[in-house]
């Protein structure tokens, strides 16, 4: 592909990019909230809610690889599709042990798709605005173990996915908003 066919083809894929990230901004800060306020036990709530997020990611995914045809999406867009679709399923099974078995879980896939964005995030880095996903999927490898680690104390609560979901919606706010002013 020539210089000028890749960068057209980058191009054309920045606004559906963009809205994408806008969407997963919106959908992580309104599932953050009803988490946060359903977390003190499992129920069909909660459990709903910590299913959803991953399987979220896989059709954000799938749109992310559509959009972004003409530019070869990553490798780490198909990658991140499977291990978000066997997160969803890992976490309904979880949540019929407790909690702890959630945030092992949850924690496992977070390190995974974490190291999975920031490698995303260094290929797109032509794009411009990724420096907020390559961050973002740093953190989440970090807080991925942070889960795993907090799933062996006694007081094991799903208050700090909320937090991290906040955070995650977040880093897509600042991605959207930097690939709008890259030109």
């Amino acid at each position: 592909m020539s210089t000028s066919t890749a960068a057209a083809s980058t191009s054309s894929s920045t606004p559906a990019l963009r809205r994408l990230y806008f969407v997963r901004f919106g959908f992580a800060l309104v599932w953050a909230g009803l988490l946060f306020t359903t977390a003190s036990k499992l129920g069909p709530v909660s459990v709903t809610l910590l299913v959803l997020y991953p399987l979220f990611d896989v059709v954000a995914a799938v749109i992310d690889v559509r959009s972004s045809q003409a530019a070869k999406p990553a490798m780490g867009l198909y990658v991140n599709t499977a291990i978000s679709g066997i997160a969803g399923v890992g976490l309904a099974f979880a949540a019929a042990s407790g909690i702890p078995a959630v945030l092992r879980v949850w924690g496992i896939w977070a390190v995974v798709s974490g190291l999975t964005q920031l490698v995303v995030g260094v290929s797109r880095r032509t794009l411009g605005g990724q420096w907020a996903m390559i961050i973002s999927g740093a953190i989440s490898a970090i807080a991925g173990t942070s889960f795993v680690l907090q799933a062996a104390q006694p007081n094991a609560s799903l208050v700090t996915l909320a937090g991290y979901a906040a955070l995650g919606g977040i880093f897509f706010l600042v991605s959207a908003i930097r690939l709008g002013t890259v030109r």
